[in-house]
C-alpha cells in the first residue's frame, strides 16, 4: 500500500517552549545575591575564623547548586503528541513488550501486581502487538496464582474497557466511583458494570483468602515447580498464562502474559532490579523480540489508555528513529497523604526541572514509567556516520556469530534475535511456546558470566540505582529522552508513607546516585569521552551529588549552636549593611519556591512540608547514603538493597486536624536529625538562663542573626520535637532519644571547649 505523501507529513509529537521570563529573573536575582554574598565572605575572610571560613565553604556548595538548578530550569518545554495521527503514518503499528517487576509479596501485595498488569492488558492499542511480562524475584507462589487468576478475569475486562472506551482500567480505581447512577448510562451498561465489579471483587477475594495461608494453593499441575523452593536458591521458571496463537489471533482480545522468575542461587550474584529487567529483555527478545519496551514497577498502573500511542508518537517521530532513545513519564501518585508531608510526591521538582531538562538532552531514566528501544538497550548508538566505528552492535549487521555471542551470550538463538533488533526488523517470526527451552537458559543466573550485559549491553550494574546509570549511558552515546506530561498521567502509583519508608527510599536513592559518581561510569567521563552535553552533565552532576550535599547542609544547619554556645557568629551583625544579603536570600528563596507551589497547585502548607522535609532528609538519609558508599569504598561494609513498601489503602490513621502526623521507628536514620534538635534546643535554652550572652551590637559574639537560624531549625525539625514527647509509631524511640542525647552532650561539650578557650585567651 502506497502512503499518501500528505499523511507522511503528519506531526507525531513537537517540543513546545515554555515562558519562563518571570521564573529567570527571580532565579538570576537569588543567583547574584549569593555569589555577592560569597565575595563578602571572601573579602573580609581575613578578619574571622573557622566559623567564617565553613560558612563560606558551605555557601560556596549551595551557590554552586543553585547555579546548576536555574541551568536545568532554563529552557522548559512542552511535549504535545498526536496519536490521531500515527497510524496514518504507521499503519502496521510497532509491537510493543511491556515489563512488570516485583520482589516480595508482603511489602509489594500481589493485588497491586495484579491491578497494573490488568491496566497494561487494558490499553487501546491492539492486543496482538502487545506481550506482558511480569519477573517475580520472589519466586512466590502467590504472587504467580494471583496472575494466573487475574488473566481469567483478563478475558472479560479487556473486552469490557475497550468496548465502553473506559478511562481508568485498573480496576480498583476504577470501581471506586459508581458510573451507573448517571442519568446517561444505558441498561446493557450497568448490567455489564455489575456483572464486571462482582468479578473483581471475587477475583480479589481469591487473593486475599490464598495470601492467608501458608501455600496459596494446591502445589501441583503448573504449580508444582513452586514445592520446596526459596526465595534466593530455586531454579528458572517461566510460564506462559496467555499466548494468542496466529490462527486465532483475536481470541479474546487480551496480549501474551509471561511469569517470570529467574534463577538465584546464594553465591552467584544477581544484581537487584537490573539483573531482573535483564531477563526480562532476553526472555521477551526470544519470544516477542519487539521493538519498543515498556517498564513498570509493580505499583505503577496505566492511568491513560492512550499512553502507548503517546510513546510511539515520540519513538518513531524522531529523525529516522536516530534522535530519541527512550520516552520516560513522570512519576505520578495517587491518594498520597495531604499537602505531602513527606516530601516526596515531587511535584514541584517534575514541573519546573523536569520540563527544563527536557529542553536539553532530555531527562534521566527513573526506573518506571518508560518506553525504550530494544536496539539502544542492546547498546546501539545513533545512527551516524561519526559513531559507526564506535557501534560495537553495528545495526548493519556486521557482527560475526563470534562476536554477537561474546556480546550476549551462549544462546545462538537469542544472538540472532538481538541481531534481527539491532538491524531495526520487525514482524519476529516465532511464537512464545518454540521459545522456552531457550528461554530457561537466557535466565539461568551464570548466563551472563563472559559477556557484556551489565557493562556495555541491557540494564548497567554498578549501583543501586540502576536506573540512572543505564540513563546516563544512553545519554552518553549521544541518544536523547523525552518527558511528556499528558493528561491524564500516564501512571500513578503509590507514594511511600510513614518517616521510616520516605526516609529509606531517600537514603538508597542517595547511596545509589554516589555510587555512580565515583564510578568509571560517571558523568565526568561521559561528558569528555562521550556525547553527553554539558548542561546534562551539570544536572547529573547535581543529582548524583544529592549524599554529598549531606554534609554541607549538616554543617551549615549546626552553626548557628555552636556559635550560640561558642559565642561566635557566622551572620555579619544586624548594623552591619552587609546582613541584607542573607536576610535578602532567604525572603527571595522561600517567596520563590511559594509562587513554585503555589503555580503548580500546591498549598502553603504543602509548600511548608517540603521546605522542612529537605532538611531532614539532606540531614539524615543523605547522610546515611554516603556513608554507605564511604564504608563499601572502604571494603568494610557492603550495601543492601531495601525494598519500597507498598500499600494500596490510604489510611486515615496519622492524619489528626486534617495534617499527617510524622512516624518514627527505631532505625539510627532519625539519629543526626534528634541529635542536631537537641543541641539547638540546649543553645536556646543556655542563652534564655542568661548562661550564653547575647550581643546586640558590634561585638564578637552571638547575634540576632543566629538565634534567629536557631530557631529556623528548630522549626524545620518540629516532628521531631513532638516526637521526643510522644509514644508508639508517633514518637521517637528512647533507643533513638539516648544515642542522640549522649551526641548532643559530646557536641556541646567541645563547643564549650571553644568558649572557655576565648574567655581565657
Amino acid at each position: 500500500m502506497v502512503m499518501a505523501p500528505k499523511a507522511l507529513r503528519l506531526p507525531l509529537y513537537e517540543k513546545i517552549a515554555r515562558k519562563n521570563t518571570t521564573q529567570r529573573a527571580f532565579d538570576i536575582t537569588l543567583l547574584f545575591l549569593l555569589f555577592s554574598l560569597l565575595f563578602y565572605r571572601l573579602l573580609s575572610l581575613k578578619n574571622h575564623g573557622f566559623v567564617w571560613l565553613l560558612a563560606f565553604l558551605c555557601e560556596s556548595w549551595f551557590t554552586f547548586h543553585w547555579f546548576i538548578i536555574v541551568s536545568c530550569k532554563w529552557n522548559p518545554v512542552e511535549i504535545k503528541t498526536y496519536p490521531e495521527n500515527l497510524e496514518q503514518r504507521f499503519p502496521e503499528l510497532s509491537s510493543v513488550d511491556m515489563f512488570v517487576t516485583t520482589v516480595d509479596p508482603v511489602l509489594e501485595p500481589p493485588i497491586l501486581t495484579v491491578n497494573t498488569v490488568l491496566s497494561l492488558l487494558a490499553v487501546d492499542y491492539p492486543a496482538d502487538k502487545l506481550a506482558c511480562y511480569l519477573s517475580d524475584d520472589g519466586c512466590s507462589p502467590l504472587t504467580f496464582y494471583s496472575l494466573v487468576e487475574a488473566s481469567k478475569f483478563a478475558k472479560l475486562w479487556v473486552p469490557f474497557c475497550k468496548k465502553y472506551k473506559i478511562q481508568v482500567r485498573a480496576p480498583f480505581r476504577y470501581f471506586l466511583d459508581d458510573p451507573i447512577s448517571s442519568i446517561n448510562a444505558n441498561s446493557e451498561f450497568r448490567q455489564d458494570w455489575k456483572k464486571m465489579k462482582a468479578e473483581y471483587e471475587h477475583l480479589s477475594l481469591k487473593i486475599e483468602e490464598a495470601g492467608r495461608k501458608s501455600v496459596p494453593c494446591d502445589l501441583t499441575g503448573d504449580f508444582a515447580v513452586f514445592s520446596n523452593v526459596e526465595h534466593s536458591n530455586h531454579p528458572t521458571i517461566i510460564k506462559i498464562i496467555g499466548e494468542k496463537t496466529p490462527s486465532f489471533p483475536d481470541d479474546d482480545d487480551v496480549p501474551h502474559l509471561v511469569y517470570i522468575s529467574r534463577e538465584k542461587r546464594p553465591k552467584q550474584p544477581h544484581h537487584f532490579k537490573a539483573g531482573a529487567m535483564n531477563v526480562l529483555s532476553r526472555v521477551s527478545g526470544l519470544m516477542t523480540n519487539a521493538p519498543f519496551m515498556l517498564n513498570v514497577d509493580c505499583d505503577m498502573f496505566a492511568n491513560n489508555p492512550q499512553v502507548i500511542r503517546q510513546a510511539i508518537c515520540q519513538l518513531l517521530g524522531s529523525e529516522g528513529e536516530r534522535e530519541i532513545g527512550f520516552v520516560q513519564f513522570p512519576q505520578c501518585f495517587y491518594d498520597g497523604p495531604k499537602d505531602d508531608p513527606y516530601g516526596n510526591q515531587l511535584v514541584v521538582l517534575i514541573e519546573h526541572v523536569g520540563r527544563g531538562i527536557a529542553g536539553l538532552q532530555g531527562p534521566c531514566y527513573s526506573g518506571t514509567g518508560c518506553f525504550h528501544r530494544r536496539k539502544v538497550i542492546y547498546g546501539a548508538w545513533p545512527d551516524n556516520a561519526e559513531n559507526q566505528g564506535k557501534n560495537h552492535t553495528s545495526i548493519n549487521g556486521k557482527l560475526d556469530d563470534y562476536e554477537l555471542l561474546k556480546e550476549f551470550g551462549k544462546s545462538k538463538e537469542f544472538s540472532e534475535s538481538a541481531s534481527y533488533a539491532l538491524k531495526g526488523k520487525k514482524d519476529f517470526p516465532r511464537n512464545l511456546s518454540d521459545s522456552l527451552e531457550a528461554a530457561f537458559q537466557v535466565a539461568g543466573c551464570s548466563y551472563e558470566f563472559g559477556t557484556s550485559w551489565g557493562t556495555k549491553v541491557g540494564w548497567m550494574y554498578g549501583s543501586m540505582t540502576e536506573d540512572v546509570l543505564t540513563g546516563l549511558s544512553i545519554h552518553k552515546k549521544g541518544w536523547k529522552s523525552t518527558f511528556p506530561m499528558p493528561d491524564p498521567p500516564a501512571f500513578l502509583g503509590c507514594a511511600p508513607s510513614g518517616g521510616p519508608v520516605a526516609l529509606t527510599q531517600r537514603k538508597r536513592w542517595a547511596t545509589g546516585l554516589l555510587e555512580i559518581i565515583v564510578s568509571k561510569n560517571s558523568p565526568i567521563s561521559a561528558a569528555l569521552f562521550g556525547k553527553l552535553q554539558f548542561r546534562m552533565f551539570l544536572f547529573y552532576i547535581w543529582l548524583l551529588s544529592w549524599a554529598i550535599s549531606s554534609i554541607p547542609e549538616l554543617c551549615y544547619a549546626s552553626l548557628p549552636a555552636y556559635c550560640i554556645i561558642a559565642n561566635s557568629h557566622f551572620l555579619p551583625k544586624v548594623n552591619d549593611p552587609a546582613i541584607l544579603l542573607p536576610v535578602a536570600i532567604f525572603v527571595i528563596y522561600n517567596l520563590l519556591t511559594l509562587r513554585e507551589y503555589l503555580k503548580t497547585g500546591m498549598s502553603i502548607r504543602a509548600w511548608w512540608n517540603n521546605i522542612r522535609m529537605g532538611r531532614i532528609i539532606a540531614t539524615s538519609a543523605y547522610l546515611f547514603g554516603a556513608l554507605s558508599v564511604v564504608l563499601k569504598l572502604l571494603r568494610l561494609s557492603d550495601i543492601v538493597f531495601e525494598v519500597t513498601p507498598k500499600d494500596q489503602s490510604n489510611s486515615d490513621d496519622d492524619e489528626t486536624n486534617g495534617t499527617t502526623r510524622f512516624t518514627f521507628d527505631a532505625s539510627p536514620i532519625f539519629v543526626p536529625g534528634t541529635t542536631l534538635l537537641l543541641v539547638h534546643l540546649t543553645a536556646l535554652v543556655a542563652l534564655s538562663l542568661g548562661l550564653r550572652p547575647l550581643v546586640h551590637d558590634g561585638g564578637q559574639g552571638a547575634g540576632v542573626g543566629e538565634v534567629l537560624s536557631s530557631l529556623w531549625v528548630v522549626l524545620c525539625f518540629l516532628p521531631f520535637l513532638k516526637g521526643l514527647f510522644k509514644r508508639g509509631k508517633y514518637g521517637i524511640p528512647s533507643s533513638t532519644i539516648f544515642k542522640s542525647t549522649s551526641l548532643a552532650l559530646v557536641s556541646v561539650y567541645f563547643c564549650s571547649i571553644s568558649w572557655d578557650q576565648c574567655l581565657y585567651s
